[in-house]
């Protein structure tokens, strides 16, 4: 004869699945779930995250999808900081000064244009790991030193005058 349960088994719920709402299709993976890396098909468009996190205290270290425009002034006078310091060098030269800076010399035996060229690839590239590591404190340092040096710079070219 067979023994009685003593213990009824309790069913457990199904799980249920996330389904989206009427009218929505679900666009891929959540990429909520994982942070965002520093190039991905939404550094330059179609991204949404301007701050690093959701909470306080994780924008520090965090990338993003769209930058701000107060940085993009930032970059910009920084660029056009450097462009001023290649005119005005270029300018102080042909009234007969010299180049102290030994790099900048270097360039200069490429000719006009590949002087400008040069120093203008030299100051593009980390501008643009500047801009993608906006939220990490040593690059924001990097850039408010870069467009103060870079404007005392200029300053300094234009009492030369």
């Amino acid at each position: 004869m067979a023994q009685p349960e003593l213990s009824p088994k309790i069913a457990e719920p199904a799980p249920q699945a996330a389904a989206p709402a009427a009218g929505e299709r679900p666009r891929g993976p959540d990429r909520r779930k994982r942070p965002t890396p520093r190039f991905s098909r939404y550094t330059l468009f179609g991204g949404r995250r301007r701050n690093g996190g959701r909470r306080e205290g994780e924008n520090d270290g965090a990338f993003v999808d769209q930058y701000s425009g107060r940085l993009a002034f930032a970059m910009l006078w920084i660029a056009a900081m450097n462009s001023l310091d290649s005119f005005f060098t270029l300018l102080h030269l042909q009234s007969g000064g010299i180049e102290l800076n030994p790099v900048a010399d270097a360039m200069l035996g490429t000719g006009r244009i590949g002087f400008v060229a040069s120093k203008s690839l030299l100051i593009i590239v980390p501008l643009v790991v500047l801009t993608l590591h906006k939220n990490f404190p040593l690059a924001r340092a990097g850039i408010w030193t870069a467009a103060g040096a870079y404007t005392l710079l200029v300053g300094y070219h234009l009492t030369l005058l």
